[in-house]
C-alpha cells in the first residue's frame, strides 16, 4: 500500500476514533442533564463513528497495510447548553469533511483508485453527518424563552427514536 496513503488514513482511523469518544462524550453530558434523548442520539452517533473508523481499518488490512494506532485526545466533557453542543458538533463534523476531502486529493494525486473508490462513501457520508447536525441546530436555535423548554423536549423526544443499525460487514 502507498505509504503516503497509508499515513494519511492510519490519521483518518484516529479522528473517527476522536469522534466516537466526543460523541460518547456528549452522551454522558445529556444523560448528566435529564436529555435521555440527546444521550442515546450520540450514543448512537458514537457507535457509528467507530464503525466508520473499523471500515478504514479492515480497508488498510485488506490492503495489505500496516495499522498504526495514534494517541486520541481527551474531548469535552460540558457544554453550556444543547445549542452549544450541537454547535461544537458541526463545527467537528465540518473539520472531517476537509479531512476526508484531504484524503480524496491524496488518493487522486496517488492514483490510487481503490482507495479514491472507497473515499467516495466516506464522501456521501459527510453530506449526512453535516446536514444532521446542522438540521439539529438549526431546530435548537429556533427555542426562545416562550418555547424553549417545549421544543427542547419535542427535539429530545425526537432524538430518542433513533436506533443503531450495524454495518452488514465491516467490509461494506
Amino acid at each position: 500500500m502507498n505509504g503516503k496513503i497509508l499515513d494519511a488514513i492510519n490519521e483518518q482511523i484516529k479522528w473517527e476514533l476522536y469522534s466516537s469518544y466526543l460523541y460518547l462524550s456528549m452522551s454522558a453530558w445529556y444523560d448528566s442533564v435529564g436529555l435521555r434523548g440527546f444521550a442515546n442520539w450520540e450514543r448512537i452517533q458514537a457507535m457509528e463513528e467507530r464503525d466508520h473508523a473499523m471500515k478504514f481499518y479492515d480497508y488498510v488490512l485488506s490492503r495489505g497495510g500496516i495499522i498504526e494506532l495514534q494517541a486520541i485526545d481527551a474531548p469535552p466533557s460540558l457544554w453550556e447548553s444543547p445549542e452549544k453542543a450541537f454547535e461544537y458538533q458541526y463545527e467537528h463534523e465540518q473539520s472531517v469533511t476537509a479531512k476526508i476531502n484531504n484524503l480524496v486529493e491524496i488518493a487522486q494525486e496517488e492514483h490510487d483508485h481503490a482507495t479514491y473508490n472507497l473515499l467516495q462513501w466516506f464522501v456521501d457520508e459527510q453530506v449526512e453527518e453535516e446536514e444532521n447536525a446542522r438540521t439539529i441546530l438549526e431546530q435548537l436555535n429556533m427555542t426562545s424563552d416562550e418555547t424553549g423548554m417545549s421544543i427542547l423536549f419535542m427535539v429530545d423526544k425526537d432524538l430518542a427514536a433513533r436506533v443503531y443499525h450495524p454495518p452488514v460487514s465491516q467490509a461494506e
